[in-house]
């Protein structure tokens, strides 16, 4: 008795200092709760059957007494899971089963990605050209939950173009131009020379300048002069000259010489280096396979060299473009199936062709 005198005290002094420790600790996490379900867009909280019968189990444990406690469902809800899984009743989905899988969805994406300025209606309607019947309200729903769509521009006129649909749109009439530089090494020291590259979007074909140590205005002027009748050649329409914004370019005569040809200058944007990247492709390509294996002691060495890559590159070498397919630019060539193969080696047998030799057609 005597010892139950002293444990009774002790027990409820240790619970008074538990039990404030322990409702914090609930108040804590019931707190964050409330601040992960404020920042929930759902109105609802979907549940698997395993979380259901994790739920319904945790909760015989106190005499399913917790009205108070519950919160993804209201308490009628968790009420009836009692009872369900009492009677031993299978989870039943509720609403119609989805019919419409990933690949319609990665499509939907696709679409939508592709065209940002089409609503759910036209993505339907390019989706039953395809074969598949979905509703309006289907592909609003997929577009909703993928956060797809047209930005909230109120006329047609104030959608934005992205920079890639404008290339495609004017790839065909669309020629851009870069510089590069290669140092010559002369008796004298060494001399930082620059070149002109104009590509034409469409054709992928090139035209290089002569080197030359001081871009003056007049010299580039001289060049974009060369390349308008590099263009009345080869029969490329040029309608729009895309240039970055390098200084060196003498902004107000270029524009007034292209002016004059109908042809409308425009700069890449602000901080944008892939913006340019077809000429800084061919840079880059022409680069690593020919011209950084060479030391330059003249610039005529450098401009034979410089011509010999871009005669090979407009006729000879497959280009692995996803809208060329690996085939050479020369609209006219024809592949050879008969003949032996021959090797065509240029610049030491750093430009390397193969073709086959015309077999011989004397009679035997």
């Amino acid at each position: 008795m005597g010892n139950n005198h002293l444990i009774y005290p002790l027990f409820t002094l240790l619970l008074k200092w538990l039990t404030p420790k322990y409702n914090a600790r609930l108040r804590f996490l019931e707190f964050q709760i409330e601040m992960l379900r404020s920042r929930l867009d759902l109105d609802r909280i979907s549940t698997t059957p395993e979380e259901r019968k994790t739920l319904v189990a945790i909760g015989e444990q106190c005499g399913h007494d917790v009205d108070e406690l519950i919160k993804v469902v209201i308490p009628d809800t968790y009420k009836r899971w009692v009872r369900e899984i009492g009677r031993g009743e299978d989870y039943k989905p509720k609403g119609r089963p989805r019919k419409f899988g990933r690949m319609v969805r990665s499509l939907i994406r696709r679409i939508s990605g592709e065209n940002l300025s089409w609503g759910y209606r036209r993505v339907t309607g390019e989706l039953k050209k395809l074969g598949i019947k979905i509703g309006p309200s289907t592909v609003r729903n997929i577009m909703l939950e993928e956060e797809l769509g047209p930005p909230p521009h109120h006329t047609q006129q104030d959608m934005p173009i992205t920079w890639k649909t404008f290339i495609d749109a004017h790839k065909e009439s669309l020629v851009a131009c870069d510089f590069f530089t290669k140092d010559i090494r002369t008796l004298f020291g060494i001399h930082r020379v620059y070149v002109m590259v104009f590509i034409h979007i469409g054709s992928r074909k090139v035209y290089c300048s002569y080197p030359t140590e001081h871009p003056r205005n007049n010299w580039i002027m001289q060049q974009c002069r060369n390349m308008s009748m590099w263009l009345d050649d080869e029969g490329l329409e040029c309608k729009y000259l895309l240039r970055d914004r390098d200084e060196i370019c003498p902004t107000t005569k270029m524009k007034d010489f292209f002016n004059v040809e109908d042809i409308k200058v425009i700069k890449t944007p602000v901080r944008a280096p892939k913006a340019n990247a077809y000429c800084e492709s061919f840079i880059g390509t022409f680069k690593r396979e020919c011209l950084n294996h060479f030391v330059i002691f003249h610039k005529s060495q450098l401009s034979y060299i410089c011509k010999t890559w871009v005669k090979y590159y407009n006729a000879e070498r497959p280009h692995r473009g996803k809208d060329k397919g690996n085939n050479v630019l020369d609209v006219d060539f024809t592949p050879q199936t008969q003949g032996r193969v021959r090797c065509k080696q240029q610049l030491g047998g750093l430009i390397k062709s193969y073709y086959r030799e015309p077999p011989d057609t004397k009679a035997a």
